[in-house]
This record gives C-alpha cells, sequence and structure tokens, in this order.
C-alpha cells in the first residue's frame, strides 16, 4: 500500500455551517467568495467547505463568523480532500461525514439558541444557589439509633 499524497498539499479545510432565519448558505457563500482571495470555496447545503492556507482559512472564517456570530459554526473536516479512505468517487454515494452532519444541524439549532439568549441576561438575573444550611448535621450514631427504634 502506498502512502497517501494529499492533492492539496499544505491546505487545511473546514465546514461552515449555517443555521440562521436572516442568512442562507448563499448568502454565506456570496460573502465569502468576495473575500476569498484564492482560497477554495464551495457552496454545501449546510454552508460551506473552506480549502486553502489555514492562516487564509482562519481570516476568512473570523470574517464570516463576525456577520452571525450565534448562527455560524465551524468543524475541521476530517480527511483531507480526495482522499481514497473516504472520497466518495472511490466510496459510491455521499460521503458518511454528510450523514454526521444532518445529526449536528439538529443539534445546532438548540445551541444557536441557547447563545443568542445569553448577551440579553444580565448576571443579577441568573437564579443563585440556596444558601447553605446552619442546622447541624445528623450524627451517624443518632441515624443509627432512630432506625433501629423503628424496626421495634
Amino acid at each position: 500500500m502506498t502512502a497517501y499524497k494529499p492533492r492539496y498539499a499544505g491546505s487545511v479545510t473546514k465546514y461552515v455551517f449555517v443555521e440562521s432565519p436572516e442568512m442562507t448558505p448563499s448568502d454565506l457563500a456570496i460573502r465569502a467568495y468576495e473575500i476569498s482571495q484564492g482560497v477554495m470555496i464551495k457552496e454545501t447545503c449546510f454552508g460551506l467547505q473552506v480549502t486553502g492556507k489555514e492562516e487564509d482559512v482562519e481570516r476568512i472564517i473570523a470574517s464570516l463568523r463576525a456577520l452571525d456570530p450565534t448562527h455560524i459554526f465551524v468543524k475541521d473536516r476530517g480527511f483531507p480532500p480526495g482522499d481514497p479512505r473516504r472520497c466518495r468517487a472511490n466510496l459510491g454515494g455521499a460521503r458518511p461525514g454528510y450523514f454526521g452532519h444532518e445529526f449536528e444541524m439538529g443539534l445546532i439549532q438548540n445551541i444557536s439558541r441557547g447563545l443568542a439568549s445569553l448577551p440579553s441576561r444580565a448576571r443579577d438575573d441568573l437564579p443563585h444557589p440556596p444558601a447553605p444550611s446552619k442546622e447541624p448535621r445528623l450524627d451517624a450514631s443518632r441515624l443509627k439509633k432512630i432506625i433501629e427504634s423503628q424496626e421495634s
């Protein structure tokens, strides 16, 4: 078996998921194309796939996340593009990872709602735990006597 040589050596790929009522993957892709400068942008059903030099990809993602930080999520790609272990050209059909993306999209809706609610809640509005009781604790020997008296 020969060692795999990535087609895009020295590059990283990140998935950008968008779960927003105001922004679609197409909207996100248009913004990404405007600032891509040699980075490969691929629009998907869930958002984008961004491939390029790590510093360029990070710059683009930071700019995209600034558009809607509570509804845009980023994830590293597990295998490089064209890797025969995961490439659908070799496996046939959809990459198995896309089924995981579908599941994750259901989860990030809840995460988005939680993130959106954080800035609007003041710290004083958060519930505080009850104060610890000042009553002395029941001694174990006293508890044992109570139990024994109930058995008789």
